[in-house]
C-alpha cells in the first residue's frame, strides 16, 4: 500500500492540492492543531477515494480492507502508512473507525436512501468521535451526526461529480454551526461552497472567495 518514496508530506500535499481552500482556512485552526488537522483530513481523503472514486469499485474495496487493518493496528501501537506518523500516537478511537469502514462499500451506489443514511450516520458517528479526541470536542449529539452524514453525502456528490445530488443536498440542513469541532465546521463550510458551485454548474475556484472566508469565520466562531 505504501512504498519507500511515500512520506507524510506527500499525502498532505495531495490533500492540499485537492482542497486548496484549506490553505487559507487553516489560519482559523489553533496553531498546535494545524498539523493534526492536515493529517486527519488527508486520511479522510484517502478513505473517500477508496469508497467513492473511480469507475471500478474493486481497487477501492481492497484499499478499504487495508485501511481497516491499518487503523486497528494503530490502537495496538503499530503503523505502516505515513499518515500514522502524525495520527497514530494520538489517543483516538482508531479501532472503531477501522471497524465502521465496512459500511462504506454499500454507500458507493446505495440501494435505498434509508440504508444509505444509516450507513453514513454510522461512519459520521465514528468520524466525529475521532475529531472530538483529536481537537478537544465533546461526544457528538444525534443532530450533529445527522448533519455530518449529510456533509458526507455532499462530499460523495463532489467526488462523483453528481450535480443532481448536489442540487438536492443544497436544500438539506448541513450548516457548519451544527458540527461540534472547529475543523469539522470549517470542512462543512468548504463543502457547502463547493456544493453551491457544482449545483450552479460552475467549477471550483482555485482561490478562496470572500463568501467562503466569511463562512469560515462564522464556522470558527461556532455560529
Amino acid at each position: 500500500m505504501t512504498g519507500s518514496s511515500d512520506s507524510l508530506d506527500s499525502f498532505v500535499d495531495k490533500w492540499r492540492t485537492r482542497w486548496p481552500e484549506w490553505d487559507a482556512l487553516l489560519a482559523f485552526v489553533p496553531a498546535a492543531q494545524r498539523p493534526v488537522a492536515a493529517a486527519w483530513f488527508s486520511l479522510l481523503q484517502e478513505l473517500r477515494d477508496a469508497a467513492w472514486s473511480g469507475s471500478d469499485p474493486a481497487p477501492g474495496l481492497a484499499k478499504l480492507a487495508w485501511w481497516q487493518e491499518e487503523l486497528r493496528g494503530w490502537t495496538k501501537g503499530a503503523r505502516r502508512h505515513p499518515l500514522g506518523e502524525a495520527l497514530q500516537p494520538l489517543q483516538a478511537p482508531w479501532d472503531a473507525l477501522g471497524g465502521v469502514l465496512s459500511v462504506l462499500p454499500a454507500t458507493r451506489a446505495p440501494g435505498s436512501e434509508d440504508d444509505d443514511v444509516a450507513a453514513l450516520e454510522a461512519f459520521a458517528d465514528s468520524l466525529l468521535a475521532c475529531e472530538a479526541a483529536l481537537f478537544g470536542g465533546r461526544d457528538p449529539q444525534p443532530g450533529e451526526i445527522a448533519g455530518a452524514a449529510i456533509g458526507l453525502r455532499a462530499e460523495r456528490a463532489l467526488s462523483q461529480g453528481d450535480r443532481e445530488a448536489a442540487v438536492g443536498l443544497q436544500r438539506l440542513p448541513h450548516a457548519p454551526s451544527a458540527a461540534p469541532t472547529r475543523p469539522r465546521r470549517l470542512q462543512q463550510a468548504v463543502v457547502g461552497e463547493r456544493l453551491r458551485l457544482l449545483a450552479a454548474g460552475a467549477a471550483p475556484s482555485r482561490g478562496t472567495p470572500l463568501r467562503l472566508l466569511f463562512a469560515a469565520w462564522r464556522a470558527a466562531r461556532g455560529g
